[in-house]
């Protein structure tokens, strides 16, 4: 007995009393081993039963600690087979052979001790569902609230991640310029691309036109061609070498959707080519990219953190960039590039994609990349002591970074986007979402949710409205990567501010001019009422919150005249000089030929005729500019007659059967469901 007490308990050698504990060494070496196992056994007992209480928060602390222990298991037992190998081969003379079972085990030895060593992420904090139809904020633009969402599985055809293939081959040119047009006579019920270039314009500016002097800035995402700290990104000849977390497969911006815009631009908009600006400060335009825009477009400005070989050098401006918050005090001065400065109007080119640190990454987000001098307070490889941005982001990829992930907090994003150089001359939004990407360095992964059934989304997202566009763009993105895209609540805090800026939950005065205004509502916020439908008030005819318009891909939309009720995007200095050509809630009507059938429980490859779109479940579809016969609030009767309603819309859809080619309209039998 003597034996044990002097083994655990540490005694007075004077007084024999317990004064303390022994640890044993031994202790040391397999704590962390002995927490990752029982935390693998844990959350086996847990989740194999109910799988869907790995969403639990217990359970999230518990999966790296058990994914850790695995690795860590899987490299001392790789080690301690390879030692055992070297020493064999070394009794047996095999010396090349003995060596290279010794390299094995330290690679294994390192790959257990790294494991070990991995930072934590940062904790999510569980927090409720925001309500679904509750709209905040005021709907900006030509179509207030409208956002356009053009969907067509032609548009891409890699077959993905280690194929070996380049995404960036695989986007069809013809089909993205049909989709931009699509989206924009869609979102201006115009019957052309100019008159719907000419009623965005005459909307933003008061009623007057373009005027061909007047400058446009496109805000593209060059993240995956970062500046960074040198040339790690490209070669010497702007040839892309991705690194850092980088491959082939990290999901850029589509260089088929940039020509089309630029075509747009300039053949339609009437801008000239030098007038235009195309670029990312903080990026680089690498030849994949830059190549087959120049060729077709050579006096356009490409602007690029270095400025080398054709492309254009971004610099600071002499326009102050202020940040609405104490924590910038004694900070070093922002300034707002020059281009971006100079220019009358900015388009604002993002990708659909999460991120570890902002939980999405969309328009607003792509500002970040407007400051010349990275989130991180570097330029050019040089530190500064610039406002550190990540860390007033909601997430982080390590529990060691400062983090804000409540919501009611400031977010830069409000000021950047509130500017009047950057986001407040803003003129149109568009998100690339040919593939879409999870992360910063965009790893992309076919979509399971409808229309998508297990293919890329091959969608074009465009609006007037920012918060709109991003709101969307959340909803998607929350299904298909939910682990950043719902991390933590703060996620969706800039969306409520933007909306909100008049008055926002964290009683911020969001002034990025330093003139003493505050920001009015920047857009308007809500979420649709399920991923099946994917509806919104407007859609619904609740509210006057966001509308979701769904395009199919053949559809040529036509103007509807009604009153004009737009909504200016901002305060326009010009006098004007026309009334906006109005939006409609009334989507309009395809042909017969074009309206997709609805998916059934077994996916079919789509074709272009057959492209699916979201199945209409319980509750009225969503718009795709085709629903007269359900926008009318009534159910035909069937009884054999051609009732009225019958002959008012072009295409009628019972049990998946689409009436006038399957069957006559005329001889509609009760054998069919009701609608």
């Amino acid at each position: 007995m003597s034996r044990l007490k002097q083994a655990i308990f540490k005694t007075c050698p004077k007084s024999g009393k317990v004064v303390g504990l022994h640890r044993p060494e031994g202790w040391r070496r397999i704590f962390i081993p002995l927490i990752g196992f029982l935390a693998l056994v844990w959350f086996l007992v847990r989740v194999v039963p109910k799988p869907s209480r790995a969403a639990y928060p217990c359970q999230r602390v518990a999966m790296p600690l058990a994914s850790g222990f695995i690795l860590w298991l899987v490299g001392m037992a790789g080690a301690t087979a390879a030692f055992g190998k070297a020493r064999n081969r070394f009794q047996q003379a095999r010396f090349f052979t003995g060596a290279l079972a010794v390299v094995v085990a330290v690679f294994g030895i390192g790959w257990g001790v790294l494991t070990l060593q991995m930072p934590a992420a940062a904790e999510p904090i569980a927090y409720p569902a925001h309500p679904v139809n509750e709209p905040i904020g005021v709907a900006k633009g030509l179509a207030p609230g409208r956002v356009v969402w053009v969907h067509d599985p032609d548009i891409t055809d890699w077959v993905g991640p280690g194929s070996g293939q380049y995404w960036w081959q695989h986007i069809n040119q013809s089909v993205a310029n049909q989709m931009l047009s699509q989206a924009l006579r869609s979102y201006a019920n115009a019957s052309t691309d100019d008159a719907a270039w000419d009623a965005i314009f005459r909307n933003y500016n008061g009623g007057a036109p373009y005027d061909s002097s007047q400058k446009i800035a496109i805000k593209i995402n060059l993240t995956t061609s970062n500046a960074g700290s040198g040339t790690a990104n490209i070669d010497t000849n702007y040839n892309w070498v991705p690194g850092g977390g980088l491959n082939y497969d990290a999901i850029g911006e589509s260089p088929q959707l940039m020509h089309a815009l630029l075509d747009q631009l300039v053949n339609q908009a009437g801008v000239p080519q030098a007038n235009i600006t195309i670029g990312d400060p903080t990026g680089l335009w690498i030849n994949e990219l830059y190549v087959p825009l120049h060729n077709d477009f050579p006096n356009v400005v490409y602007l690029d953190n270095y400025g080398q070989q054709g492309r254009t050098r971004a610099d600071f401006s002499s326009v102050r960039m202020y940040w609405s918050t104490s924590e910038a005090n004694g900070k070093q001065e922002d300034y707002v590039p020059n281009y971006f400065a100079q220019a009358d109007y900015m388009i604002n080119l993002a990708i659909l994609k999460t991120h570890d640190r902002n939980g999405i990454t969309l328009t607003a987000k792509n500002h970040f990349g407007s400051m010349l001098r990275t989130p991180v307070a570097q330029l050019r490889g040089v530190s500064g002591n610039w406002l550190e941005l990540h860390h007033l982001l909601p997430s982080a990829p390590s529990a060691s970074e400062p983090y804000v992930p409540a919501m009611g907090n400031y977010r830069p994003l409000v000021d950047l986007n509130g500017n009047k150089n950057l986001g407040g001359k803003t003129v149109l939004y568009l998100v690339d979402g040919f593939f879409g990407g999870k992360n910063w360095n965009s790893t992309p992964s076919t979509w399971a949710m409808t229309p998508f059934n297990g293919d890329w989304p091959s969608s074009l997202f465009l609006s007037m409205d920012q918060v709109a566009i991003d709101s969307v763009g959340f909803d998607f993105l929350s299904q298909q990567w939910p682990d950043q895209a719902l991390v933590n609540e703060g996620v969706q805090d800039y969306l409520h501010e933007m909306a909100l800026a008049d008055n926002p939950p964290s009683g911020t005065c969001y002034d990025p001019e330093n003139d003493q205004t505050c920001q009015s509502s920047m857009g308007v916020h809500e979420h649709w009422n399920n991923p099946i439908d994917k509806q919104y008030t407007r859609n619904l005819g609740t509210g006057d919150g966001i509308e979701l318009m769904y395009i199919n891909p053949q559809q040529t939309p036509t103007p509807t005249p009604v009153p004009p009720t737009a909504t200016p995007t901002h305060t326009p200095t010009n006098t004007p000089t026309n009334t906006p050509v109005p939006p409609t809630d009334t989507p309009v009507p395809p042909t017969a030929t074009n309206t997709p059938v609805p998916p059934t429980d077994t996916p079919v490859p789509p074709t272009a005729t057959n492209t699916p779109v979201p199945p209409t479940a319980t509750a009225t579809p969503l718009p795709v500019a085709d629903a007269t016969i359900y926008k009318t609030g009534l159910a035909p009767v069937l009884d054999g007659v051609v009732d009225g309603i019958w002959n008012s819309a072009s295409v009628y859809t019972l049990d998946n059967t689409l009436l006038g080619t399957a069957v006559s309209t005329a001889d509609l039998s009760a054998s069919f469901r009701a609608l």
